[in-house]
């Protein structure tokens, strides 16, 4: 039975909240953001009939988790988007709690959305449904249902779908929490996307030697890439350590190798995928021309996201630039799209120790122990010294201050700069540190310490989404 529709609800929200939230200073200039409302996890990036397509969880309503749609890009270079119709709301029974996250394939020709669809009871305890929805002439969707009940063993937490096909079967995998309340990733396979069947537990608590792993893993995602796999994930419940792991929840990736035949995944170390205060939830996508790319959510569920300024606004979250990944020598880097080239502006060099803060993009070497600083507009600061990278921001609740830290030797940065987010790329993408800021405009960006190397800098336009 299907639900009361909330689409004109919807409508009215975007009449009125988009104009407040294209005057707000510290919104992005090229960056996807949410006309209104709540953004968080990206879904559903992938390549469709000659054009890139990235959903989104979207709260239309409030700038609150509760009511998760489906919303819907699509473009043809991965620079100029438009908004197509919503895909996906919760108005049936099996998901009238949320549209939780999942992924889109390529169906014999049909763009399929497999999603999870959250369901709450009174009593507090809760179910998920893996579903599937197909695209319509008219580039909406009608939804199949469900195809996957809660599995044996499991909480209600079991969600968040990416699928793949290799050779004749589907795969997909699954972020789970089991009946002792410890995080796992569960495989399962398919010959037509309806019929799933256990493939078993492939990594989280307990497998391949980790001893406390969390108690829930969130968006996995499972890919070739070089001569390995690599497995990204989002374990909740790992213990912070000194200067890795600090995010509330953060994001990881290992690397290994996957046995199809005994449905087994032998991997590595964890390590952290972004190093920044804000990164989460991100989805990879293979393109025709051979590249992997990922786009994260540039925020941390919980912490002080419901005190960023922009609520003011009526909207919240961003999500973090296109990134091409590539495996080297053991080490996953991620490098900016190579589209983004198209959005630089005529090139700066070194100008003094200081510039308007504004979009653009900043490439610089260092070497040595050169020690030296960036401040952004008093919302941020770069350090790097021999030891590496730390970035300081004070809290939005106190006068405490937060630091997240990258270590090794930095030889090169290339740093974006939005309204409200800043990237940095160390050394080629060895490193990557995402974070949102939010200075009080006119700002400046100030330089201190060594001067560098080599330095320069282009000013952004903007992206338009239509």
């Amino acid at each position: 039975m299907s639900l009361p529709s909330r689409l004109p609800a919807i409508l009215q929200a975007v009449m009125q909240g988009q104009p407040r939230a294209l005057a707000d200073s510290h919104y992005p200039r090229w960056h996807h953001a949410p006309v209104t409302g709540l953004m968080n996890d990206p879904n559903g990036f992938v390549e469709f009939a000659g054009r890139y397509h990235l959903f989104y969880q979207w709260n239309p309503l409030a700038c609150d988790h509760k009511f998760k749609c489906w919303a819907h890009w699509s473009s043809e270079d991965l620079l100029r988007w438009r908004h197509e119709p919503i895909a996906l709301m919760p108005d049936e029974e099996y998901d009238r709690n949320g549209c939780y996250s999942g992924s889109a394939v390529d169906n014999n020709g049909t763009l399929t959305l497999c999603y999870t669809g959250n369901v709450k009871f009174d009593d507090g305890g809760r179910t998920a449904w893996q579903c599937l929805a197909t695209e319509n002439a008219d580039g909406t969707f009608r939804k199949i249902g469900p195809v996957l009940p809660l599995p044996e063993g499991y909480t209600g937490h079991v969600r968040d779908p990416k699928v793949w096909r290799h050779k004749d079967r589907w795969y997909m995998v699954l972020g789970a929490q089991d009946r002792q309340k410890r995080g796992k990733v569960l495989l399962f396979s398919s010959p037509d996307l309806h019929q799933w069947r256990s493939e078993g537990e492939i990594a989280g608590y307990g497998i391949n030697g980790l001893s406390d792993a969390g108690y829930m893993w969130e968006c996995p995602d499972l890919f070739p890439l070089g001569d390995q796999h690599i497995l990204i994930c989002c374990p909740q419940g790992i213990a912070r350590e000194e200067e890795r792991f600090l995010n509330t929840y953060p994001a990881v990736w290992m690397s290994g190798d996957v046995d199809y035949d005994r449905a087994a995944f032998k991997h590595g170390e964890l390590h952290e995928l972004d190093a920044g205060f804000e990164f989460y939830a991100p989805q990879t996508m293979h393109t025709s021309d051979g590249r992997r790319l990922l786009v994260g959510w540039m925020g941390v569920p919980d912490g002080e996201e419901m005190l960023q300024p922009t609520l003011a606004s009526g909207w919240i979250h961003q999500m973090t630039c296109l990134r091409e990944l590539e495996f080297i020598d053991g080490r996953l880097y991620q490098r900016p799209l190579r589209e983004l080239t198209a959005l630089r502006g005529e090139a700066h060099g070194w100008q003094g120790n200081a510039l308007p803060l504004a979009p653009m993009e900043i490439a610089l070497q260092t070497a040595g122990d050169d020690a030296l600083s960036l401040d952004f507009g008093g919302a941020l600061t770069l350090e790097r010294d021999a030891s590496g990278i730390r970035l300081a921001r004070r809290s939005l609740a106190s006068d405490e201050m937060h630091y997240r830290y990258w270590r090794g030797e930095v030889r090169s940065l290339r740093i974006f700069i939005d309204r409200s987010s800043v990237e940095i790329f160390i050394n080629d993408g060895e490193g990557v540190m995402s974070s949102r800021c939010f200075p009080d405009y006119p700002a400046q960006l100030i330089f201190s310490g060594s001067a560098p190397d080599a330095f320069c800098y282009w000013p952004l336009r903007t992206c338009m989404i239509e």
